[in-house]
């Protein structure tokens, strides 16, 4: 029933806001995930009153009806459906935007906000990839409350040029209440060509009013990596997105900067959404020589270690990660083992709090794709940050004021971290 669209997801909630539509970040490896979702159960024949296990169950996507063991649970479903059809005050009704709906709707009753649904043409977009190139305005959001939240405006992108900030709810977008709508819409309302104008009210914590930003959609590219030495010699070393490259871009750029004797590396996190699992583990394993970086715990509680990869750049050099409120999932990976083996410290402000781990699968049929969770992430230590993020060692807010004047506190504390003898 089921095939893999490409590798286990270890995506951030929600969506980029990218001129091609939905783009969801991230995936792991994992084929063997595959074993989770049998394509045909067995059936087996419950009591009347039991619920029925998920793996007694036959259902396959060709029988076109409901299985017999589903058939009194499923009743008012149906019952609704056909009550629907035949006194809803404007028909027809369209059928496929109905089973859209219902499928969004179970996916929502599960209580996890990173199980969802993806239509077919939402799921064409999301297998383009995540190389960087995006038309748009740039910004990783939260569609699971009643407006959306931005997670974190992306590196270089429309939505940082115009002020767009991690935390963002957004309003109204070009004079329409977004209030309510499901994430498909207000996405595509703030979607466009490059070139095109958007206008965003925002809901800022802090700010005494609602924010109003233009932002003019364009196509950006986006670097893996970006690094340079600061003038106090300091080797400094930003990370925008956990793609399939920045393994490579990381270490290129590591041994330009490590050649030149810094005495101390910054590895900036910061509004990093994440990404690909493996990428997280990757980069975790330059830092920290322990093991291991990262635990996985299954849902029948069975766990996965992931080991440090052999020989890491920098895992001995005095180091500080930066991290803050758009740092999540694939980003923590790498701020937590970083942290629990007290191999340097975390400056900056608390880490979004993205625990758990998705797969993405085809629907038969070109029916769309389902993301399930299907395993929680955890520090060497068994931190779990879901919900909750991580606490930075040295917290350093970033004010308006200081983005306004163009200063960034967290980036010199923790450069004055480095340079203390």
């Amino acid at each position: 029933m089921f095939d893999k669209i490409s590798r286990a997801t270890l995506a951030l909630l929600g969506a980029l806001f990218v001129g091609a539509g939905v783009f969801s970040v991230g995936f792991v490896t994992g084929s063997r995930y595959n074993t989770l979702l049998p394509a045909v159960l067995q059936p087996a024949a419950p009591a009347a009153d039991a619920v029925v296990p998920v793996d007694k169950i036959t259902v396959t996507p060709a029988q076109g009806a409901t299985p017999e063991e589903l058939q009194t649970a499923f009743k008012p479903f149906w019952e609704t459906w056909e009550l629907l059809q035949k006194n809803f005050v404007d028909r027809p009704l369209d059928t496929t935007q109905l089973v859209n709906g219902a499928i969004q709707g179970m996916m929502r009753a599960t209580g996890d906000r990173n199980t969802s649904y993806m239509t077919p043409a939402e799921q064409s977009v999301m297998q383009g990839d995540m190389s960087g190139e995006l038309e748009g305005i740039g910004a990783e959001v939260d569609g699971s409350g009643d407006l959306m939240r931005i997670v974190a405006p992306m590196k270089g992108s429309p939505a940082e040029a115009a002020g767009v900030r991690a935390g963002d709810l957004i309003l109204e977008v070009d004079g329409v209440d977004m209030a309510g709508l499901d994430s498909s819409t207000v996405i595509s309302k703030v979607r466009g060509k490059a070139g095109t104008k958007v206008k965003l009210l925002l809901k800022r914590e802090g700010a005494s009013a609602p924010v109003e930003v233009e932002i003019t959609r364009y196509k950006i590219t986006i670097p893996m990596v970006e690094g340079k030495l600061l003038t106090s010699g300091v080797a400094y070393v930003e990370i925008n997105q956990f793609g399939s490259a920045v393994e490579v871009a990381l270490r290129e750029k590591l041994k330009q900067l490590l050649a030149q004797n810094p005495p101390g590396l910054i590895i900036d996190l910061r509004n990093n959404p994440g990404g690909y699992l493996d990428a997280g583990v990757a980069v975790a394993s330059e830092l920290v020589a322990d093991s291991p970086v990262m635990v996985e715990r299954i849902g029948d509680g069975s766990e996965i270690e992931y080991p440090a990869l052999p020989g890491g750049l920098a895992t001995k050099i005095k180091l500080v990660v930066l991290i803050n409120a758009g740092s999540a999932s694939a980003s923590e990976i790498v701020a937590g083992a970083v942290q629990d083996y007290k191999r340097g410290l975390l400056v900056g402000e608390k880490s979004y709090g993205k625990g758990t781990v998705q797969t993405w699968l085809d629907l038969s049929d070109g029916g769309g794709a389902v993301r399930i969770t299907f395993a929680r992430w955890l520090t060497p230590k068994k931190r779990s940050v879901d919900h909750k993020g991580l606490l930075p060692d040295v917290l350093v807010p970033l004010t308006e004021a200081d983005q306004s004047a163009g200063l960034d506190p967290q980036l010199a504390a923790a450069e004055a971290v480095l340079l203390q003898p």
